[in-house]
């Protein structure tokens, strides 16, 4: 588990994620230049979910009146977020593939071919295909260790250092989102 001083929790779901050692003579780059970093896709991605976040909140305010409404606008945005993951997906990939085992808006928990030394600033690439999300951070190595379930694999614990609010707000609503969804899941199966 995280750190319970990072302020957010933090859900297990399976999700894919690619990682690269940051250079240590290189600086963090700034919220702005970490935009500059993303590709198109992502760029469009990232506009699109802030706009829609700010649309449904003003049209949740209409009450029962613009329920039809939202549901109509919810399944438009929908089928705008398949087609631009699409487009994510065909996008070529820079760093090591990881498997998502676990994450939050403060970090994730991945498995690894390859060990990392704790604090290893890394530029993490992530997709939360369930909840079509995907996010560019840099995210510091807090934690390493040998897998005990595949004694070949590593798990790392990665706490956010550069990330935009827009995207912990992401998080933070997906993993609620997948966590209301596993609730529902252990509810059905008793």
């Amino acid at each position: 588990m995280f750190p319970e001083s990072s302020g957010y929790f933090s859900v297990p779901h399976p999700f894919d994620a690619y990682i690269s050692l940051w250079p240590e003579d290189q600086a963090l780059p700034d919220e702005d230049q970490l935009q500059s970093m993303k590709s198109k896709g992502m760029q469009l991605m990232s506009e699109v979910k802030a706009l829609e976040g700010d649309c449904l909140i003003h049209l949740r305010q209409l009450g029962d009146d613009g329920r039809a409404i939202v549901e109509y606008l919810k399944l438009q945005s929908r089928k705008v977020d398949l087609v631009l993951q699409h487009l994510l997906e065909q996008e070529a990939r820079d760093g090591q593939h990881c498997i998502g085992l676990q994450f939050g808006g403060s970090g994730v928990r991945l498995q690894s071919e390859q060990a990392l030394p704790r604090n290893a600033q890394v530029k993490l690439l992530l997709f939360v295909r369930e909840e079509i999300l995907s996010v560019l951070c840099l995210a510091r190595v807090s934690d390493c260790r040998e897998d005990p379930d595949n004694p070949e694999r590593y798990l790392l614990d990665l706490e956010y250092s550069v990330i935009t609010e827009a995207e912990v707000e992401q998080l933070v609503k997906a993993s609620l989102v997948v966590q209301q969804k596993q609730l529902k899941q252990r509810k059905s199966s008793r």
